[in-house]
C-alpha cells in the first residue's frame, strides 16, 4: 500500500469515526422545544423570559454535561404570541430529537388551550407555569397539563386576600367597587370566574373591562374608570398593554397604589416606560421577584464570563429573566426525576410526564440548585398539577420592585369546588376518562 493510500484510508476511517461519534452523541440528546416570542408587540416581555430559559439549559450543558450525561438539545420557534403560529411551531418541533419533545412550554394561555387537546394524542406534557387553564390543576382530568406554581384563580385570590387585609378583612369589601382591566383573550378572561365568586361572597361590585390586542388603545376604558371611581383596579395585561394601562391610570389620576397586576403584569418592562407614573403600582409575584441568587453566580462563571450568555449581564436577575430560569429548572428537574424510573437516557414525553407528576423539590434541593430565596418547596401529585399555591405582592418604588407582603396561600375552600366543577364539566364535554388518583403510583 502506498503512503498516499494509507493516509487516505486513515482519513476515511477517522471521518467515519467522527460521523459515528456525532450520531451517537445525537442519540444521547434530550430535545426540548422553545415556543417563545422575540418579535412583535409582546417582545419586550417575551425576550427576557426566553433569555432566562435558554441560559439555564446552556448552564446545565456547560456546568453539568447535561442531565445525568444527557445533553439538552434546545430549539426556539417564535410564535409572536399568536395561537395559530404557536400550534404551527408545536407541530414542526414535536417529533425532533431521538425521542421527540420532552415537554412543551406554550408561553400563552391561548396556545395552551389549543394544545390541551393535542397533548393526550401526542403524549407530550404541557407545562404552563403560572398560566393556562385554572382547572387543569386537576390531574385526574387533565393528565397532560401542568400549571406549575400557580393558576390565575390562585393569583386572583392572592390579590383579593391582600386587598382584604389592607381594608381590615373581607367583610370590609362590602359595597366596594373593583374593576378588572383585562387582555381580551383566554389569558385575560381566566380570573373572571374567581372574582365573580369572591364578589358574590363578600358583596363588592365587580366589573370586567376588556382591552383589545395588543392593548395600546385604552383611553375610553380609563375615562370610564375615572367616571365610575372604583376602589381598586386589577390588571391582567401582557406586553405593551401593561405600561399603557399604567400611563393611562396616571393620566386620569387613578392612584397607582390602588392598582394590582397579575404576575405577568409585574416586571420591569411594564413599569419603566411609565417612568414616575408607575410609582406605587403593585403586582402579584409568582413566588420569585427580581434579584440575583445562587444560580446567577454559576451563570456568570460558566456562561457570561465566557461570552456565552443570551442577555446583557445587567439584565440578568430581572423578573422575567428569573422566571425563565425557574421555568427551565422545573422542566430539567422533571426530566431528572423521570430518569430515576426510566434510566439516564433521552426520554419520551410520556416518561417525562411521569417525572413532572412526581416532582418534589425540597428547600434543601432548591438551595442546592441555586434557587434558595426564589421559590418555596413544591410537590406535584396526580390530583394536584399546580404543586403549590403560594404567592406574595410586590410594589414598584420608582426604581425597583420591593416585596410588601408576607406569603399568601390561595384559599382552597373557595378554589377547590370551582376546580372540581370546571374539570368535571370539561371531562363530560370531551367525554374524557377520569383517573382514580388513589390508584396511581
Amino acid at each position: 500500500m502506498t503512503l498516499r493510500k494509507a493516509v487516505l484510508l486513515g482519513a476515511s476511517i477517522a471521518a467515519a469515526g467522527l460521523a459515528f461519534a456525532s450520531a451517537a452523541q445525537a442519540q444521547n440528546e434530550q430535545f426540548i422545544p422553545g415556543l417563545i416570542y422575540r418579535t412583535g408587540a409582546y417582545a419586550p416581555n417575551g425576550i427576557p423570559f426566553a433569555n432566562g430559559v435558554a441560559d439555564y439549559y446552556a448552564l446545565v450543558n456547560e456546568r453539568d454535561g447535561g442531565i445525568n450525561g444527557v445533553k439538552i438539545l434546545y430549539e426556539e420557534c417564535d410564535t409572536g404570541y399568536a395561537t395559530d403560529r404557536g400550534v404551527e411551531c408545536y407541530e414542526r418541533l414535536k417529533n425532533k430529537g431521538p425521542t421527540g419533545a420532552a415537554y412543551v412550554n406554550p408561553l400563552s394561555t391561548g396556545i395552551t388551550f389549543a394544545l390541551t387537546e393535542k397533548a393526550p394524542i401526542d403524549k407530550i406534557p404541557v407545562i404552563s407555569m403560572g398560566y393556562g387553564r385554572s382547572e387543569s390543576r386537576d390531574g385526574s382530568v387533565f393528565q397532560w397539563n401542568f400549571p406549575l406554581l400557580g393558576t390565575y384563580w390562585s393569583a386572583a385570590d392572592i390579590i383579593m386576600q391582600h386587598i382584604a387585609l389592607k381594608e381590615g378583612g373581607f367583610d370590609k369589601l362590602k359595597g366596594k367597587k373593583i374593576v378588572l382591566v383585562y387582555h381580551d383573550s383566554p389569558y385575560g378572561k381566566e380570573p373572571i370566574a374567581l372574582l365573580e365568586q369572591r364578589a358574590k361572597m363578600h358583596g363588592f361590585t365587580f366589573t370586567p373591562m376588556p382591552v383589545t390586542h395588543p392593548g395600546v388603545e385604552q383611553k375610553a376604558t380609563w375615562l370610564q374608570i375615572r367616571q365610575n371611581r372604583p376602589d381598586y383596579v386589577l390588571l391582567w395585561g401582557w406586553g405593551v398593554m401593561n405600561s399603557t394601562s399604567i400611563k393611562e391610570a396616571a393620566a386620569v389620576g387613578f392612584p397607582r397604589d390602588k392598582m394590582f397586576g397579575v404576575w405577568w403584569s409585574g416586571a420591569e418592562p411594564d413599569v419603566r416606560p411609565a417612568e414616575g407614573g408607575a410609582k406605587g403600582y403593585h403586582s402579584a409575584m409568582l413566588q420569585h421577584g427580581a434579584g440575583q441568587f445562587g444560580v446567577h453566580a454559576d451563570l456568570k462563571k460558566f456562561l457570561y464570563d465566557k461570552g456565552k450568555g443570551s442577555a446583557k449581564w445587567d439584565e440578568v436577575g430581572e423578573v422575567l429573566y428569573n422566571r425563565g430560569l425557574v421555568n427551565a429548572m422545573l422542566g430539567v428537574e422533571s426530566i431528572r426525576k423521570a430518569q430515576t424510573k426510566f434510566g439516564k437516557k433521552p426520554l419520551t414525553g410520556e416518561q417525562v410526564r411521569w417525572g413532572i407528576e412526581n416532582l418534589e423539590l425540597s428547600a434543601a434541593r432548591l438551595k442546592e440548585l441555586g434557587f434558595d430565596g426564589m421559590l418555596q418547596p413544591l410537590k406535584v401529585t396526580c390530583q394536584d398539577h399546580e404543586g403549590t399555591r403560594a404567592g406574595r405582592v410586590q410594589q414598584w418604588d420608582g426604581a425597583k420592585w420591593v416585596v410588601v407582603s408576607d406569603w399568601y396561600q390561595s384559599d382552597d375552600k373557595v378554589l377547590k369546588p370551582m376546580v372540581d366543577a370546571a374539570a368535571k364539566k370539561y371531562a363530560d364535554e370531551k367525554k374524557l376518562p377520569v383517573r382514580d388518583c388513589s390508584k396511581e403510583s
